[in-house]
């Protein structure tokens, strides 16, 4: 008898920015083609509006839970020492699919928790091979200062379900541009093993490769002749391609969904010292026509590539511009694999099936809330943005207003020009959608940064 759920493929990038690829413009002009990331568009759907949060931690909370980071407690990415990451009480899309019979495999960065009960394989992942926090780490043992310091070297890990996560290398200068081969060789073991017991397969592959210090692995150095960036693109694509041939290999292509995203907008640059790590590793990144980078308000920050390729399902070549957000596929995956949404909380993403599976032009939302970090820097409604706070960059200057400012996307994808007048109706069309959010904020508290397990909510 055949499969009767898909199987699901999700690659989501790190810092990777909406001008990238070449389905977006990017490709031979930023260091390299990616015919084989181009293909899945090709053969399927793009979208050309699709949303994330702006830092790494609340992108990967927003994803996992279809619900705004800050009610998770994780808007933020951890700086200190202490507990952070995603308490029990949250029920994440793996375990979501695992009730539903699905093998769960999660292989990179999570970005979610670094301790005793937080780690991927705490939440719903059968498996886990990869990083608990962020890539720059792996520059820690180059640095001065750091052997005295009395921190712990930072490593990759391999986990299974039920037992404590295991160091497995150390995440270093040596072992940096080398992780992502790693990856994609469990991820496609993973591939074959449950297609070959016939059981439904849900692949979490969130890559490194692309946060700083960028460093391409051997095979791909000097291979594009363009820099570190345009050898990356060439790995990217031959790695996505990798996953694809060994699904159309494995004859399951017709039911099985691949999703080709990332977690936010560019870094637009990196630091620089008395190491191997040099001003080639730090990028700055594209985000097309749109303005900006990560840690920031604008749509730079939170738009970013997305393709998405299943074809039993979905008419090849479809493109859309309706605006998506990362937290709309926890309940579109339910809704497609006959999973249960959590009922006892606020789930902030909406099923946008009919809209990637071609049954609706419309995805059924209007716009959302931006958040930087705790704070709300603005509200996206249609074309249009309206600014409470801006931030020059990553680590830039941050500007208040006393009147918020309104862009047409359309006239200004660069958000330069404050058109709040004549424009004033549209506060009145963006806003409520802000005043409901807030109002659910108050009724339903967010969990407390750092709060520990076991967590139950105060309603």
């Amino acid at each position: 008898m055949a499969q009767d759920k898909p199987n699901i493929v999700l690659v989501f990038l790190d810092n990777f920015g909406w001008g990238e690829p070449g389905f977006n413009g990017g490709g031979i002009i930023r260091g390299a083609p990616t015919p084989r990331i181009d293909s899945l568009a090709s053969e399927g759907l793009r979208l050309t509006n699709f949303n994330v949060e702006v830092q790494c931690t609340p992108s990967r909370s927003a994803i996992m839970t279809g619900r705004y980071a800050i009610r998770s407690g994780n808007s933020t990415v951890p700086l200190g020492e202490g507990i952070y990451g995603l308490v029990q009480w949250e029920v994440t899309m793996a375990e979501m699919l695992s009730d539903e019979g699905y093998a769960t495999g999660m292989y990179g960065k999570w970005h979610l928790g670094r301790t005793e009960g937080r780690f991927p394989t705490d939440q719903g992942f059968d498996e886990w091979y990869g990083i608990p926090n962020t890539t720059d780490e792996s520059a820690w043992t180059s640095l001065e200062g750091f052997a005295e310091s009395g921190l712990p070297e930072p490593y990759a890990m391999d986990a299974v379900k039920g037992s404590t996560p295991k160091k497995a290398r150390v995440y270093d200068l040596e072992y940096r541009p080398l992780i992502d081969r790693d990856l994609t060789d469990r991820a496609i073991s993973f591939m074959k093993k449950n297609a070959g017991d016939g059981k439904p397969f849900f692949i979490y592959l969130p890559y490194t490769a692309t946060h700083f210090p960028t460093m391409p692995h051997p095979d791909f150095k000097g291979e594009s002749g363009k820099g570190p960036w345009g050898d990356l693109l060439m790995q990217i694509d031959a790695y996505v391609g990798e996953l694809l041939d060994t699904i159309d290999n494995l004859g399951i292509a017709d039911n099985t969904i691949v999703i080709f995203t990332a977690d936010n907008g560019p870094e637009l640059d990196g630091g620089t010292g008395e190491t191997s790590i040099t001003v080639e590793n730090a990028v700055h990144g594209s985000a097309g026509p749109w303005r900006s980078s990560l840690f920031t308000g604008y749509e730079g920050a939170l738009r970013v590539p997305f393709a998405m390729r299943w074809p039993d399902k979905i008419k090849a070549g479809r493109e859309s511009d309706e605006i998506v957000h990362e937290m709309d596929l926890f309940p579109t995956f339910a809704k497609i694999a006959g999973g249960k949404v959590p009922d006892d909380r606020v789930i902030d993403g909406i099923d946008v099936s009919d809209l990637l599976l071609g049954k609706s032009d419309k995805s059924g939302r209007d716009g959302f809330v931006v958040y930087m970090g705790n704070e709300i820097f603005g509200v996206k409604w249609r074309d249009w943005k309206i600014h409470f706070k801006e931030q020059s960059g990553w680590n830039g200057v941050l500007r208040e207003y006393t009147m918020p400012r309104v862009y047409n996307l359309i006239n200004d994808p660069f958000e330069r020009e404050n058109v709040i007048f004549p424009h004033t109706w549209v506060l009145r069309k963006g806003l409520p959608q802000l005043e409901e959010h807030v109002g659910s904020l108050q009724k339903h508290p967010p969990i407390p940064s750092g709060a520990p397990d076991p967590y139950e909510p105060p309603y």
